[in-house]
């Protein structure tokens, strides 16, 4: 691995992490009070379990992102990058209109654009490399099940 490599890697990290750090500020905020009192469904995960599995997802990301960049950099990869960092700015800004916001109905129009660009994303990373495609697959699977909760919050709420 090259030093280009390394440090282009600790750049996805870092964005990621930013993205990662901006959601949980609100989510921190929130928890305690605000979300622990909201009417969710029964199969609602216990609080303690989006931590470890949003650790894992961003990651899984980060390493899907700098695969991609990879070989030729943002020149060669310029809508599947740009569709990445959309979709983290998606991710953070779901963060923001649940909790920071406490509004799950406009989440949930946020969630959805997320959905689809998130399969959007998946797409185009496999075209480039198809372990960095398969990488963004739990993801999607976990915005999809987070989409039907907050949809499922809403409808009672």
């Amino acid at each position: 691995m090259t030093r280009r490599d390394v440090l282009g890697f600790i750049a996805f990290l870092a964005l990621v992490g930013a993205a990662a750090a901006l959601g949980s500020m609100y989510t921190s905020m929130s928890i305690p009070g605000w979300y622990d009192g909201l009417a969710k469904p029964g199969w609602t995960p216990p609080a303690q379990v989006f931590g470890p599995v949003w650790t894992v997802l961003y990651l899984l990301m980060a390493v899907a992102g700098w695969l991609v960049w990879r070989p030729g950099g943002f020149r060669g990869a310029r809508l599947a990058l740009t569709l990445f960092v959309v979709q983290l700015a998606l991710n953070a800004g779901w963060s923001l209109l649940f909790f920071g916001m406490r509004d799950p109905a406009l989440a949930l129009a946020d969630i959805v654009a997320l959905w689809l660009l998130i399969a959007w994303t998946t797409v185009v990373f496999w075209r480039h490399r198809a372990v960095a495609g398969a990488l963004f697959l739990p993801y999607l699977a976990w915005v999809a099940f987070a989409g039907v909760l907050n949809a499922a919050i809403v409808a009672v709420g």
